[in-house]
C-alpha cells in the first residue's frame, strides 16, 4: 500500500487549509424565500420539510477540481451557512465576526446588504434564540450571564447525533416505503395525535424527496461537467460521480465509493436542514464500510490505495466545513472551527467479537497522514483490540497533534447498558462529540449545558453572594466563617448546587418545548431510529432513547478549593476561615503565606491521594446525584458528564481567586484532568486518581496527559504509552488523550504564531491550531504538567 498522500489528496487538502472561512448567506436566504411562501399554509413540520426541499432544490452546486466525494455545506470550502431562525444575527455580529482576530468569518458587503434588507426584517422578532431569551426567569438569566451555567440551544439546535448502519442498507426511496407503511397504521378514530402523526410523516417523506432531488441534481451536474471535460482521466472521475450520485442517496450503496457518498449527503442534509449543536458523525465508519470494501477488494474492483484515496477525500470534506459562527458566550464556550465530528474506530461487532478490520488500519492510516484538525477521530479500545492496533495508535497519537483519542469500549457499553439500552444497542454505540456516549443512531443525546462547579462554591462562601457581578444568584445558605465544620459548609453547597440545577432544568423544559412545537427535524429523523415508527420527530421524542446531558466543569479545581479548605481550615487549623477569605479577596496579595499553603503544602487530586480524591469524590456525587435520572420532556432522563471544550476558561474569567491557589480570572481545570501543576506524582497517579471516579455512572468524561517527546520515544517509549491507556482502562476509564509536545516549543509558537501555522494540539475533547487559540488557552495548555514515566 502507498505511504503518504497522492497529487490529488494533496491538492484538495491544501485548498481545504488555504481557504478563508466566509459566511455563506445563501442558505439564510432561500430558507427566507422558503418560509415567505410556506409558512402558515401547512403545520410547522411540513412547513420545515418543504422549506428543506426549496433549499435542496435551488442551492448551488459544488464540485472541486478533481475531488471524489462531492457536497458543501455552503457554496465551497470553509464557506459557512447562517441558519436565522435559530439566531438571527445583526449587523454588528457580522461586523465583529468579519472582524475577530481568531476564529473569524469573513462578511461580504453582499451578505451584509442581504442580511440588512431580507433576513433581519423577518427573523429578528422569529427567531428560537429570541423565543429563549422571552421566555426565560431573571434568574436564568442572571446565571447564564454571569457564569453559573451556559446553554447550548441559545444559538444552535439539539445535536449530538450519529449514524449508525442503516443508511448502507435502504435508500431513501425504502426509507419513503416505511414512512408510507407508518402512515397506513395512523388510527384516525381512536388516536388524537393522529394529525400531529400524519404532519410528521408527511414532513419526513418531503425530506426524502429533498435529499434526492439535491443527488439527482449532482448526477446531472457531473455529467454536465464531464462532457466539457478535456482531460480524460478527470471525465472518467466525473463520470463515475454522475453514476453514483444516480444510485445514492435514493438506493442503497453498492459501492464503498457509493457508501462514502452516501453519507456524506445525508451529512450534508442533516448539518443544513438545522444547525445542530456538534456535526452529525458516522460513528462506526470501519464496521460500515468494511463489508464494502472485502467484497470489492475479493471482485478486484479495489484496491487498498483506491479505498484510502476515498477515505482521504471524505477527511478533506470535513475539514471544508468549519462550525458555524458563534457569538457570545456560546463562542466562549467552544471557540474553535471544530464542528466535533467524530469517528469511532475499532471497538467490538454487535455480537461482541473484536471490531478491528482491514478499514480500520485504512483509516488509522488516512488520519496519520491528513493531520486534519477535522474529523476528529478516536479509536475504541476493547479487552479484545490486538495490541498491534493499539500500538499503532499511540505511535500516531505520539506524533503530537493530538489524535487519535483513545475511548474504552468495555466501558461505553456498560456505561449505556446502566441507562438502560440493550446490549446490541450499546455495542453499536460510542462517543461523539468531545466524549460524549449514546447509542448510534438510535438516540437523541442531547448536551444542554456546562456547569460551572468552582463557582458555585464560590458562591456558598460568600452566602450566595456574586462578587464578580454584585449580585445575590444563590440563596443564602450562610457566611463562610459561619460554618463550624467541613460538613456544614459541604452540605450548603449541595444547597447551592440543587437551587443552580432546578433553574437550569427548569430552562431546559421550556427551550425543549420551544424547539418540539417551532424547530421539527424530518430529514435528521429518517434516519435515527424509531421516529418513523413513532410518527414522532427527533426533537420531541421520536428516538428510541432520549438523554439529556448537563457538562461538570472543573472537578480539579472544586476538589483542590475543597481540599485546601477542610486540610488547613478545619483539620491542622493552619489559617482561619477569615484568613482565607480576605486572601481570596484579595487575589493572595499580602497573602503569600497562606497562598503557598494551599498551593504547594495541601493534598491535590491527581496523585492517588485518598485525602483529596474523596473529596473528588464527594463533589463528584453531589452533582451527579443532583442531576441523574430527572426526567426531560421527552420522556428520557438526565445524565451527567465531564468535559469543558473551551468553558474551563471563560468559566475562569468570571471568578475571583480560588482556595486552591488558582488566582483570580484564570482558567479552571479542564475535563476531570487535576488542575494545572497540581499532579506531581507522573501518570500512574493521575489515572489512579480519576479511576476513582465511577465513569460508569456517566456519558463521560476527559482526561488529558501530557507528555513531552523524549518521554514517549522508541520502542519502550511506546509499550509505556500503551500500558497506560489498557491500565486506565482496566479500572474502567472512560477517555484518555495526550497532548506530545515540548513546553519551550509552544512557548516559541505563542510569540512567534506567523512560524507555526501548522502546529496543532490537543485541547479538550478536540484538536486545534495553536495559533487559533486565545493566549489564556494557550497560558493553560503550556502551563499543563508534563509527565514522565
Amino acid at each position: 500500500m502507498r505511504r503518504g498522500m497522492n497529487e490529488r489528496v494533496k491538492k484538495l487538502r491544501e485548498q481545504s487549509m488555504s481557504a478563508e472561512p466566509h459566511i455563506s448567506i445563501e442558505r439564510a436566504t432561500l430558507m427566507t424565500e422558503a418560509y415567505k411562501k410556506y409558512a402558515g399554509t401547512e403545520a410547522v413540520p411540513v412547513v420545515r420539510a418543504l422549506a428543506f426541499k426549496y433549499f435542496m432544490e435551488n442551492r448551488t452546486l459544488c464540485i472541486n477540481e478533481d475531488e471524489l466525494i462531492v457536497g458543501e455545506k455552503g457554496e465551497g470550502p470553509q464557506s459557512s451557512p447562517s441558519f436565522p431562525e435559530l439566531c438571527c444575527h445583526t449587523l454588528e455580529d457580522f461586523t465583529v465576526m468579519d472582524s475577530r482576530e481568531k476564529i473569524f468569518f469573513k462578511v461580504n458587503e453582499e451578505a451584509r446588504k442581504i442580511q440588512e434588507e431580507k433576513i433581519i426584517p423577518y427573523w429578528e422578532n422569529r427567531s428560537i434564540r429570541k423565543m429563549i431569551y422571552d421566555h426565560m426567569t431573571p434568574d436564568w438569566l442572571n446565571c447564564y450571564e454571569n457564569g453559573i451555567f451556559t446553554e447550548f440551544m441559545e444559538q444552535r439546535g439539539p445535536g449530538h447525533t450519529v449514524a449508525d448502519g442503516k443508511m448502507y442498507k435502504k435508500g431513501f426511496l425504502d426509507f419513503k416505503k416505511d414512512i408510507e407503511e407508518s402512515l397506513s397504521k395512523i388510527d384516525y378514530m381512536n388516536d388524537k395525535e393522529a394529525y400531529e402523526k400524519e404532519s410528521q410523516l408527511k414532513a419526513m417523506s418531503i425530506c426524502c424527496d429533498a435529499i434526492m432531488i439535491y443527488g439527482k441534481r449532482y448526477s446531472e451536474y457531473a455529467k454536465e461537467l464531464a462532457s466539457k471535460e478535456i482531460d480524460e482521466n478527470r471525465k472518467k472521475d466525473l463520470l463515475t460521480i454522475a453514476e453514483n450520485c444516480a444510485v445514492v442517496p435514493a438506493h442503497a450503496p453498492k459501492t464503498f465509493h457509493q457508501a462514502i457518498q452516501m453519507y456524506w449527503f445525508v451529512h450534508v442534509g442533516v448539518t443544513t436542514e438545522l444547525n445542530i449543536w456538534d456535526a452529525f458523525s458516522p460513528g462506526r465508519l470501519d464496521q460500515h464500510l468494511n463489508p464494502f470494501y472485502v467484497k470489492e477488494i475479493e471482485e478486484g474492483r479495489l484496491t487498498s490505495d483506491n479505498a484510502k484515496e476515498l477515505l482521504e477525500c471524505l477527511w478533506v470534506k470535513f475539514n471544508n466545513q468549519p462550525a458555524p459562527p458563534k457569538v457570545g458566550i456560546t463562542l466562549k464556550e467552544s471557540g474553535t472551527y471544530t464542528d466535533f465530528a467524530n469517528i469511532n474506530t475499532g471497538g467490538v461487532t454487535s455480537d461482541g467479537h473484536d471490531g478491528i478490520n482491514e478499514v480500520s488500519y485504512l483509516i488509522l492510516d488516512t488520519m496519520d497522514e491528513m493531520k486534519l484538525l477535522q474529523p476528529s477521530s478516536n479509536v475504541q479500545i476493547s479487552k479484545k483490540t490486538p495490541h498491534k492496533f493499539l500500538k499503532r495508535a499511540c505511535e500516531i497519537s505520539r506524533k503530537g497533534w493530538g489524535q487519535p483519542a483513545f475511548y474504552n469500549t468495555d466501558a461505553i457499553i456498560q456505561e449505556l447498558l446502566n441507562a438502560g439500552k440493550s446490549i446490541e444497542d450499546a455495542r453499536e454505540g460510542g462517543t461523539s462529540g468531545c466524549v460524549e456516549t449514546g447509542a448510534y443512531g438510535k438516540e437523541a443525546y442531547i448536551l444542554t449545558g456546562y456547569m460551572n462547579l468552582p463557582k458555585i462554591l464560590e458562591l456558598t462562601l460568600n452566602d450566595g453572594y456574586d462578587k464578580i457581578s454584585g449580585k445575590q444568584l444563590g440563596i443564602k445558605t450562610g457566611k463562610a466563617e459561619d460554618f463550624k465544620s467541613y460538613e456544614e459548609l459541604f452540605e450548603a453547597f449541595k444547597q447551592q448546587l440543587h437551587h443552580f440545577v432546578e433553574i437550569k432544568i427548569r430552562g431546559n423544559n421550556v427551550i425543549e418545548s420551544i424547539y418540539a412545537k417551532n424547530m421539527p427535524s424530518p430529514f435528521l429523523s429518517i434516519v435515527v431510529s424509531d421516529c418513523i415508527k413513532k410518527a414522532k420527530d427527533y426533537n420531541a421524542g421520536g428516538a428510541r432513547y432520549n438523554t439529556n446531558y448537563i457538562q461538570g466543569v472543573g472537578i480539579g479545581t472544586i476538589t483542590d478549593c475543597l481540599s485546601a479548605i477542610k486540610y488547613n481550615v478545619y483539620d491542622k487549623k493552619k489559617f482561619s476561615m477569615n484568613e482565607l477569605m480576605e486572601a481570596l479577596d484579595n487575589d493572595f496579595k499580602g497573602y503569600e503565606q497562606i497562598h503557598n499553603i494551599v498551593l504547594n503544602k495541601t493534598p491535590k487530586y491527581g496523585n492517588d491521594d485518598d485525602y483529596a480524591d474523596e473529596l473528588m469524590l464527594d463533589a463528584f456525587n453531589a452533582f451527579h446525584n443532583e442531576v441523574t435520572d430527572r426526567k426531560n420532556m421527552k420522556g428520557g432522563y438526565y445524565r451527567i458528564n465531564m468535559l469543558p471544550t473551551t468553558c474551563h476558561v471563560y468559566f475562569g474569567e468570571v471568578m475571583g481567586a480560588s482556595a486552591n491557589g488558582r488566582l483570580a480570572n484564570k482558567p479552571l481545570s479542564e475535563g476531570i484532568s487535576p488542575a494545572k501543576g497540581a499532579d506531581i506524582n507522573g501518570p500512574t497517579s493521575v489515572v489512579k486518581s480519576a479511576a476513582k471516579m465511577d465513569h460508569l455512572r456517566t456519558g463521560g468524561t476527559l482526561l488529558n496527559q501530557k507528555f513531552t517527546p523524549s518521554v514517549v520515544a522508541g520502542d519502550e517509549g511506546l509499550e509505556n504509552m500503551a500500558a497506560l491507556v489498557k491500565s486506565y482502562f482496566v479500572m474502567d476509564g472512560h477517555h484518555i488523550q495526550f497532548n506530545v509536545v515540548d513546553r519551550q516549543l509552544l512557548i516559541d509558537a505563542q510569540n512567534n504564531p506567523e512560524e507555526y501555522k501548522d502546529l496543532i494540539v490537543r485541547v479538550a475533547g478536540y484538536s486545534d491550531h495553536f495559533h487559533n487559540l486565545s493566549k489564556s488557552l494557550q497560558d493553560e495548555i503550556i502551563e499543563r504538567t508534563e509527565q514522565a514515566f
